[in-house]
C-alpha cells in the first residue's frame, strides 16, 4: 500500500509536565521540545499544551509525492480542502479537528527480535536454564508506536476521512460502533470509536513479546498501582497481548505484543465483531472506566482538569 506506517502522533493535555514524566518511565526517551522516542520509531509521541486531552495530530508515512497527490484528489471527493506542501499533505477530520499529515519518509525497518525458547508438551526447547523472560534485567523500552485510538462524535465521518481519504484499509469493524484501520502492515494503527465527544482513548507501544508487556506493567505498577486499568489480556481484534495503564492527564496507554500481520490484503477478510469479542478473547472484564473514561462527562461540558 501506498501509506506504510504511522510516523508519530502529537497529543494534547492541560498540564504537560507530570505527563512527560509518565511516558519516561512508561520507556520512551525524551528528546526535546515535547517529543519522545522508540527503539526503532525514532521520534513517535509529542506532547503538547491544550486546554484539554486530546488527539491533535497524527503523521503517516508515503513513499512517493504521487501518493500525496492521489490522496490530495481522493480527499476533494470527500469535500475536505488539503494542504500539499513539499514532501507533506495536511488535512483536518471535519467531525474531531484532528490534523493529518501525510509525509514522504522511509519505510521503517526493524530488527528482527528471536523468540525467547519455550517449553511445551512433548517439546522441551529449553533445558538446564530458567526462562529468559524472567532473566532480563533491564528497563522495558517500546520499539515503537502502534495505534491510537479516538472517539469521534460522527463515526462515519471520521471513518471515511482515514478510509476513503487518506487511503487506510479496514481491518475489522465493531458493530456500530468502530472501525479498525491500518496504514500499514499491522492490523490496526487507528481506530475509530464512536463517542459523546472527541477525545484521545489510548495509544499503543510495541514491545518484543508477553513478557515485556507484563514487565513494563509491573514496573509502571510498583511505586503507582493507581495507573492500572486493564490487563493482561489478548484481544480478538490484532490478536495481541495487552496491558493498559492510565497517565495522569486521563490517556490510557497500552503495551502489546503478537499483533496480526496483513501483507497480503486479498488474504485477509474483515471481522464484524459484537459483545465481548469486539474488545478481548480472554483476560479480566474491562472496567467501566475503560469503556466510558471517567472524564467524559467534563470533557464534554469543557471543564476537564488533570486526572489525579
Amino acid at each position: 500500500m501506498a501509506l506504510h506506517r504511522l510516523t508519530s502522533i502529537t497529543m494534547g493535555i492541560p498540564d504537560v509536565t507530570e505527563t512527560a514524566a509518565y511516558y519516561a518511565d512508561f520507556g520512551l526517551t525524551p528528546d526535546g521540545d515535547g517529543w519522545f522516542t522508540t527503539r526503532d520509531g525514532g521520534r513517535q509521541l509529542h506532547i503538547v499544551r491544550t486546554p484539554t486531552r486530546r488527539l491533535v495530530e497524527v503523521r503517516i508515512g508515503v513513499d512517493t509525492p504521487d501518493d500525496l497527490a492521489a490522496a490530495a484528489a481522493r480527499l476533494r471527493r470527500l469535500g475536505v480542502d488539503p494542504v500539499l506542501d513539499g514532501p507533506t499533505l495536511t488535512a483536518y477530520d471535519r467531525a474531531t479537528a484532528v490534523r493529518a499529515v501525510l509525509e514522504v519518509a522511509p519505510r521503517l525497518v526493524q530488527p528482527p527480535v528471536a523468540a525467547a525458547a519455550t517449553n511445551g508438551p512433548g517439546r522441551p526447547d529449553r533445558t538446564g536454564t530458567r526462562a529468559a523472560g524472567i532473566l532480563r534485567t533491564g528497563p522495558v523500552q517500546p520499539r515503537k508506536l502502534g495505534h491510537a485510538v479516538i472517539g469521534t462524535t460522527d463515526l462515519d465521518t471520521t471513518t471515511a476521512f482515514f478510509l476513503d481519504g487518506l487511503g487506510f484499509k479496514a481491518s475489522d469493524y465493531i458493530k456500530g460502533h468502530g472501525a479498525f484501520l491500518r496504514c500499514s502492515t499491522d492490523h490496526h494503527n487507528i481506530l475509530v470509536l464512536a463517542a459523546p465527544v472527541t477525545f484521545l482513548h489510548h495509544t499503543s507501544w510495541q514491545v518484543d513479546d508477553v513478557d515485556e508487556v507484563g514487565r513494563g506493567a509491573a514496573a509502571m505498577l510498583e511505586d503507582h498501582p493507581e495507573r492500572h486499568i486493564w490487563g493482561l489480556g489478548r484481544h480478538h481484534a490484532g490478536s495481541n497481548f495487552f496491558w493498559y495503564l492510565k497517565d495522569p492527564a486521563g490517556n490510557f496507554s497500552e503495551y502489546y505484543s503478537d499483533m496480526d500481520c496483513i501483507v497480503d490484503d486479498q488474504l485477509w477478510t474483515p471481522e464484524v465483531l459484537e459483545g465481548a469479542k469486539g474488545l478481548f478473547d480472554w483476560g479480566p472484564p474491562p472496567p467501566p472506566s475503560f469503556l466510558a473514561p471517567e472524564d467524559l462527562a467534563a470533557l464534554m461540558t469543557g471543564t476537564h482538569s488533570e486526572s489525579r
